[in-house]
């Protein structure tokens, strides 16, 4: 079994009497999401579904104090000049908040807590993500150099599930990945994190993902990993996997695998390609298309797809899963 990563405990910082109350919320394995929805309540996820927490109460200025000095600690400013913005905190914490009047019913704030025990995929077959065949399966994509996308929507597992395959590459090869906010811990001994910059209040100063698919190709990267597909880099990826980066990978926000060639298409299109190139490169860049779903047994994968071009068009033709 891959070894797992350490919990690494919250700094000092989370000790300050107007954040404390969020460090069991956050130290407590099982939580995946808070929200704070102004004065009107705080809701915990622990995997399934978000829960209200009925001794919690506060004022709308007390969450937008609290907003305030989240986003402080990310080395960034919300007032009403910048009213939306979103930060990387101590241990892979993500911080987003939104303040009234723009959020329209008060200040809200979402808190991504990542997991820190790396799940491996021995340990997501136990938890029922799919069988012991389809680990099997599963294991001859990474062993074969598969180009791999897994879909799905916001919280169905997809970065868990490419942490895991990823802990299952060879340790003599160098890991790069790409993301926005850096969320994938694979347990691997050569493993470097590229993370996106946001510009500062002067718009300057900022590192987009498709840059870092271009700096990534300088770093010699056995396999190339993009965490999430959301605009132009998904032509920087596509053009790296369609010259000799095998084994790479990515994520897509998809509802199903049939949604998959719409997404590709909208996103193709933001970095200037038409239907029928993005068609063509995405056909010729990825060997397997991987579903996930949040049900209600938890995680699971739903589906795996082969990319097909039919009159032109990209097309996901769904094959026989376990």
């Amino acid at each position: 079994m891959s070894p797992v990563l350490p919990f690494r405990p919250l700094s000092s910082v989370w000790r300050d009497p107007a954040l404390a109350f969020l460090r069991p919320f956050l130290d407590d394995p099982a939580v995946t999401d808070l929200f704070l929805n102004g004065d009107e309540g705080l809701f915990v996820d622990r995997g399934q579904g978000a829960e209200a927490v009925p001794s919690w109460r506060a004022e709308e200025s007390d969450v937008r104090r609290l907003a305030v000095r989240l986003i402080a600690l990310g080395g960034r400013h919300l007032d009403d000049a910048s009213p939306c913005v979103d930060v990387r905190l101590d241990r892979g914490i993500r911080v987003h908040a939104v303040l009234f009047p723009v959020s329209t019913r008060g200040t809200a704030i979402s808190i991504r807590v990542p997991r820190w025990d790396a799940p491996d995929l021995e340990r997501l077959e136990e938890v029922g993500m799919f069988t012991a065949r389809g680990r099997d399966r599963l294991e001859s994509l990474v062993e074969a150099r598969a180009n791999l996308l897994i879909t799905g929507a916001t919280g169905a597992g997809k970065t868990t599930l490419l942490s895991a395959l990823l802990s299952r590459v060879p340790r003599d090869e160098r890991l790069v990945t790409i993301e926005e906010v850096a969320e994938l811990r694979p347990a691997h001994p050569h493993h470097v994190a590229l993370e996106a910059r946001q510009p500062n209040l002067e718009g300057a100063g900022g590192i987009g993902l498709a840059r870092l698919v271009r700096e990534a190709l300088r770093m010699r990267p056995d396999r190339l990993i993009l965490g999430e597909c959301r605009g132009e880099e998904l032509r920087e990826l596509l053009l790296a996997l369609n010259t000799g980066h095998d084994g790479g990978a990515g994520t897509l926000h998809a509802r199903s695998l049939s949604d998959v060639p719409s997404r590709l298409e909208a996103l193709g299109a933001l970095a200037g390609m038409d239907a029928a190139t993005t068609a063509r490169q995405a056909h010729s860049a990825l060997d397997a298309v991987i579903h996930v779903e949040r049900t209600s047994l938890g995680r699971r994968i739903v589906g795996v797809g082969r990319p097909l071009l039919r009159d032109g068009r990209l097309s996901i033709e769904p094959e026989r899963w376990t």
